[in-house]
């Protein structure tokens, strides 16, 4: 299978990296990048080219804009696999278009941040028809160690999205306790390894307390991606009318957090909004 990956980002360009060692593959980006892989000149390239055309774009708007672009040069029996991280609406919205072309659409989001992406070591969830997934998984693999097919197009979508939604609320309980170990006197240091003894250990802790303690928060995973999901994740749940005060809350951190000018910072950073002076 030939493969064009578009959306060579943080996260693209180490997937499609890792998906160029075992198949043939095109990339593509707005900004030039330099690639070990050939890097197309256009999106009528990446539509001739491919068998697969895989998408990591950041937002609703940027898919619906490269489903448009793309439309003239696609192909009958194309699969696409949008990789991003957008609404499960957005994504149905677009499989129509898609089909009028005789492809095939299918959603796969991530979990786990840019190292990963690196290693081939995400998590990936499988929104789409059971034997397009078969299909695919050999290309996935290249991708990821963890793949579960969750359901028709829009479950992967919807498994990320409630995905994030728990690791926000998550990161924003390390936050709290962490903030309030320091006001009353404990040694963050030994506060992490005290956690670390008993049921609150979580990988957040693990993983976030350097940076917490440093002030400083190199991203892996910044907080303008994290504002997205949690807030999809309250449209979700505004759509079956679900009580979730505590998602709730860390959407208003995250609002916060972006009126503070954070939003290129990694999302552990909103300790700093939790814990102001």
């Amino acid at each position: 299978m030939k493969v064009s990956f578009i959306g060579l980002g943080i996260m693209g360009l180490p997937m499609a990296s890792n998906v160029a060692k075992q198949f043939d593959l095109i990339g593509f980006d707005i900004i030039k990048k330099e690639t070990p892989f050939r890097f197309a000149d256009s999106y009528k390239e990446c539509g001739e080219f491919a068998d697969v055309i895989i998408s990591m774009v950041p937002k609703n708007e940027h898919f619906k804009s490269l489903v448009h672009e793309m439309l003239p040069y696609l192909k009958k029996g194309q699969i696409w696999i949008d990789m991003s991280t957008i609404s499960p609406q957005t994504a149905l919205e677009m499989k129509p278009l898609l089909a009028e072309k005789s492809v095939r659409l299918a959603d796969a989001p991530v979990v786990k941040s840019q190292p990963a992406a690196v290693k081939g070591e995400l998590g990936i969830y499988f929104g789409g028809d059971q034997d397009l997934f078969e299909t695919v998984k050999p290309i996935l693999s290249c991708m990821g160690k963890n793949i579960i097919y969750m359901g028709e197009n829009g479950a992967g979508l919807k498994m990320k999205i409630i995905h994030n939604a728990l690791v926000g609320q998550i990161q924003n309980g390390v936050n709290e306790i962490l903030g309030l170990a320091d006001q009353i006197g404990l040694d963050l240091h030994d506060v992490v390894t005290a956690l670390s003894y008993g049921g609150a250990q979580c990988f957040y802790l693990d993983t976030k307390a350097n940076n917490i303690m440093n002030h400083t928060y190199p991203t892996a995973f910044s907080v303008e991606n994290m504002n997205k999901d949690v807030h999809f994740a309250g449209e979700i749940a505004d759509s079956v009318h679900a009580e979730v005060p505590s998602l709730r809350n860390v959407i208003k951190v995250y609002e916060r957090a972006m009126e503070e000018g954070l939003g290129k910072n990694d999302f552990s950073n909103t300790y700093e909004v939790v814990n102001k002076k």
